[in-house]
C-alpha cells in the first residue's frame, strides 16, 4: 500500500507535476492518480522509476502497512 500523503509530498518537493511524472513512467495520468491512491499497484519498475524521478533515498513510501486513518480505528470487543 503506498502512503499516499507522503507521496504527495515527494511531489510537490520535486517541483514536477503529475503529468510529467506521469509521462516518463509511460503512463498516463489518470493511472498514476489510480496508483496513488491506492486504487491501483505500482509495479516493481515504476516504483523503481518513480524513487529515481522523485530522488527518494528508498523506497518504503511504496509499502506503508495501513493508512493512519485505518490504525485509528478501535477493534471490536
Amino acid at each position: 500500500m503506498t502512503n499516499t500523503e507522503e507521496l504527495n509530498i515527494a511531489i510537490l518537493r520535486s517541483g514536477l507535476t503529475k503529468r510529467e511524472i506521469a509521462k516518463r513512467l509511460g503512463i498516463s495520468e489518470q493511472s498514476l492518480l489510480l496508483k496513488i491512491t491506492n486504487k491501483n499497484e505500482f509495479k516493481a519498475s515504476e516504483i523503481g522509476k518513480m524513487c529515481e524521478i522523485l530522488k527518494l533515498n528508498d523506497n518504503s513510501i511504496f509499502f506503508a502497512k495501513e493508512s493512519e486513518s485505518d490504525s485509528l480505528i478501535a477493534p471490536l470487543v
